[in-house]
C-alpha cells in the first residue's frame, strides 16, 4: 500500500471515528420516563338537597400511581409529551346524606392519558426545567356505585359520564446524571369532571376532581 493510500485510509478512519463519537454522544429525539405519581384530588361536588348531600361531600381517595411517558423533541426547546398509565380503581365516598355517613357507595376505574406541548428552557444543561400545557382525556369504566341498597332504592341505578376532556398544565425539570439518563421531578394540574346521574332523578351532581399530580422518576433519552 503506497503512502497516499495509507493517508487516505487513515483519514477515513479518523473521520469515521469522529462521526461515530458524535452519534454516540447525541441524546436523540425521544425521551422515555417511568414515574411514581401522587394524585391529590380537589374533591369538589355539587350539593344534592333531595338526598341531604351537602356540597363537596362526594369524595374519592388520593392515591399513588405509576406512569410512563413518551416525549418527542421537535427542536432543542420544543417537545410534546404523552403520559400513560393503566386503568386505576377508585372508591367513591359520601361523607353526609339523609341516610347518614360517611359511607362508601361503590367503585369505578379511570384511565387518564394526557398530552402536553412543552418548552424546555435549558435543553443542553445538566438541569433542564420546562413548562407545558395540553389536554387530558379521562376514560371512566367499570362503574359500580350501587353498593348501598337503601340509597339505590331511592335513586335507582347510579352512573357516571364515560369520559372527561379537560385542560392540563405542568412544570418540572430533568437532571442529567449520565449519558442518556435523567432524574425527573414533575408537577401537573389536570381538569377532570363527571356528572353523577341516577335512573330516578337524572343528573344530580357534577364532581370536579381536578387533581394535582406530583411525580418523581427516571428517564432515558435516545
Amino acid at each position: 500500500m503506497n503512502r497516499s493510500i495509507k493517508i487516505a485510509v487513515m483519514a477515513a478512519l479518523v473521520a469515521g471515528g469522529v462521526i461515530a463519537g458524535q452519534a454516540g454522544a447525541a441524546e436523540g429525539d425521544w425521551l422515555v420516563r417511568l414515574r411514581a405519581v401522587r394524585v391529590d384530588f380537589k374533591q369538589n361536588s355539587d350539593a344534592i338537597p333531595s338526598l341531604g348531600v351537602p356540597a363537596n361531600a362526594i369524595t374519592v381517595d388520593d392515591q399513588t400511581i405509576p406512569d410512563i411517558d413518551f416525549e418527542y423533541f421537535f427542536s432543542n426547546n420544543l417537545s410534546t409529551e404523552l403520559v400513560l398509565t393503566y386503568p386505576q380503581s377508585q372508591t367513591v365516598r359520601v361523607r353526609q346524606s339523609a341516610l347518614g355517613g360517611p359511607v362508601d357507595i361503590g367503585t369505578f376505574k379511570y384511565l387518564p392519558p394526557t398530552l402536553t406541548l412543552k418548552w424546555n428552557f435549558i435543553p443542553d444543561g445538566k438541569f433542564r426545567p420546562y413548562v407545558g400545557v395540553g389536554v387530558n382525556l379521562t376514560l371512566i369504566s367499570s362503574v359500580n356505585l350501587n353498593q348501598v341498597q337503601a340509597l339505590n332504592d331511592i335513586t335507582g341505578n347510579i352512573d357516571l359520564d364515560s369520559s372527561s376532556v379537560g385542560f392540563a398544565a405542568q412544570v418540572g425539570a430533568d437532571f442529567k446524571v449520565s449519558d442518556h439518563w435523567f432524574v425527573n421531578a414533575d408537577i401537573k394540574y389536570v381538569a377532570i369532571s363527571s356528572d353523577v346521574k341516577t335512573a330516578n332523578f337524572g343528573k344530580v351532581s357534577t364532581v370536579n376532581l381536578d387533581p394535582m399530580l406530583y411525580g418523581l422518576g427516571v428517564g432515558y433519552r435516545f
